[in-house]
């Protein structure tokens, strides 16, 4: 019998290569594996994503804090810088403030001394005004007074020197006699009346020396002693 098969008798047949022996179960490991080494890459991603967010977290966290913290340190920094400016510029304020009250308080001080000045010269005129007044209203209501006035001018110059003259108001030469007339005598004085005198005053000679007690020129040496001015004969 011949071991031949005709071709026409011949079947489909399979190529027989090495990987058709155990195929499907290299297949079913070779997926296996694939399977596992994705699901080992993609827990590996989750890994990796979960330590990037929380570096993420950690890095925004820090950002936060350290921008909190630059925060408070420049708002303590800009405070404290602010109060210090503050107190610098107060200290400043007051010190020109205090100059200022100074330099009012200097020119208030001036002006009250000038303003004093003026008043207690003011004061001064109408006080001589007023007893200059009261002085000649005095000698018409008590032409006496010129007694001692008189008297004291006499007694003043010595008689040695003759001629001794008195010179007195006519109505204050009969006062005189009245009250000093023994007195002139015997000191040997002569009384000149003159008309042009005022009443209230005398003015005594000698060869040698002269005395002017009349009343305009006693007034004005009274004025003058209190440093002002004042005529007698202004009202």
């Amino acid at each position: 019998m011949s071991n031949v098969i005709p071709k026409e008798k011949q079947s489909a047949y399979q190529r027989w290569e090495m990987e058709s022996f155990g195929e499907q179960e290299m297949l079913a490991t070779n997926d296996a594996a694939v399977e596992h080494a994705r699901a080992s890459a993609a827990a590996e991603k989750e890994r990796l994503a979960e330590i990037a967010r929380k570096l993420d977290e950690d890095c925004e966290e820090a950002r936060a804090k350290g921008y909190a913290a630059g925060l408070s340190e420049g708002r303590k920094a800009g405070i404290e810088d602010g109060r210090t400016a503050g107190i610098a510029e107060g200290r400043l304020q007051a010190e020109q403030e205090r100059q200022l009250l100074r330099q009012i308080a200097e020119t208030f001080g001036t002006e009250v001394a000038r303003a004093n000045e003026l008043i207690a010269a003011d004061m001064l005129d109408l006080s001589l005004d007023l007893a200059k007044a009261m002085l000649k209203t005095a000698l018409k209501i008590r032409p006496e007074l010129v007694v001692p006035v008189v008297r004291e001018a006499i007694h003043y110059l010595p008689t040695l020197q003759q001629p001794a003259l008195l010179h007195l108001h006519p109505e204050d030469a009969v006062l005189i006699a009245e009250h000093l007339g023994d007195e002139i005598s015997t000191a040997g004085w002569r009384v000149v009346e003159d008309t042009q005198m005022e009443r209230g005053g005398c003015r005594v000679e000698t060869a040698s020396n002269q005395v002017d007690a009349t009343a305009p020129v006693r007034w004005q040496r009274i004025a003058a002693a209190l440093g002002k001015e004042s005529d007698w004969l202004e009202s």
